[in-house]
């Protein structure tokens, strides 16, 4: 390892916060909600009239890879995080939340025409969440944003899907990639792959050297007829693929070694948020201690096997 490293695993993502306000079952129908969706709001002024109308129970500073590295920080890594907020209420609390995880945060907000991204997680009286994302100025992240000294200093970079999109953000993602040491990357969910597939599979192909997918995302990204198909890319691709599968579990691939582990059973399982997240978590952290892949897969399924009993993406 080169003597300059100094850190773990730097993730860049989606700076959101998690907002979490109790309401009654007439506050979903009346906002026009559907109950446990996630609808993405675009008007600033739609999400703000929202906003004013709730009582918040509590702040927690989330996004897909945000979760994931305070995963990591919890099992005693060191790690950070850039991810783009605003200077306002939520752009500070964003900050503070990371801090309190040890995550160190790489990101200098200044006032900005948009601002910090939320997502506003309405519990209704049966536990189910309602989500309302807006993006505000995360989704504005930048190659200025970027600091190469940082992604130089870390043994690896992780990515969310979610952030990838053509202009600013593929930019800022082009520079992590091309200063970095080793790179994963989840492809967070089956939209952003429909969306982006001939890039993700560019990705995939040259530029990772671990890919985090659910089953879908795969069979959805090579146009598979079946999980054969899965397995049969992943031996070919000469990098680590991690595929979780449900009630399947998971599997991992690196050229010809295919590891695969159960699901852990009787679980009381409250809410699913996070899984992914957390699990990409328990995995990076093997990968990174230097343990077997059915470890590292162990490892993952443990995370996620914790967070998915109680409410939230935080251990």
């Amino acid at each position: 390892m080169d003597k300059n490293v100094v850190m773990k695993v730097l993730g860049i993502g989606n700076a959101i916060i998690d907002v979490i306000c109790k309401v009654d079952d007439d506050f979903i129908i009346k906002n026009n909600l559907t109950k446990g969706t996630m609808k993405l709001v675009f008007d600033k002024s739609e999400f703000t009239s929202l906003l004013s109308k709730l009582k918040i129970e509590k702040n927690i500073s989330g996004g897909s890879v945000a979760n994931s590295i305070v995963g990591l920080s919890q099992l005693g890594n060191k790690v950070g995080f850039i991810g783009k907020v605003s200077d306002d209420e939520f752009g500070k609390k964003y900050e503070e939340g990371l801090k309190n995880e040890n995550v160190d945060y790489f990101y200098s907000k200044k006032k900005e025409d948009l601002p910090t991204g939320t997502c506003l997680i309405l519990v209704t009286p049966d536990s189910e969440r309602t989500m309302c994302t807006f993006l505000g100025t995360a989704g504005k992240i930048n190659e200025n944003d970027v600091d190469v000294n940082i992604v130089k200093q870390s043994e690896i970079i992780f990515l969310e899907g979610y952030l990838w999109d053509e202009g600013e953000p593929k930019k800022a993602f082009d520079k992590a990639i091309n200063s970095a040491n080793k790179v994963a990357m989840s492809l967070s969910d089956q939209f952003c792959v429909d969306r982006h597939k001939e890039h993700f599979l560019d990705l995939v192909k040259s530029k990772l050297d671990i890919t985090f997918a659910n089953e879908q995302e795969m069979i959805s990204l090579i146009n598979a007829k079946n999980f054969k198909d899965v397995i049969d890319f992943g031996r070919n691709l000469k990098k680590q693929l991690v595929v979780t599968r449900g009630e399947k579990g998971a599997i991992a691939i690196l050229n010809n070694e295919v590891v695969e582990n159960e699901i852990e059973k009787n679980l009381n399982v409250k809410d699913l948020t996070g899984a992914g997240d957390l699990f990409a978590a328990g995995f990076l952290h093997g990968y990174l201690n230097n343990l077997s892949m059915l470890e590292s897969l162990n490892m993952g399924r443990q995370m996620s096997s914790k967070v998915i009993q109680q409410i939230g993406a935080r251990l």
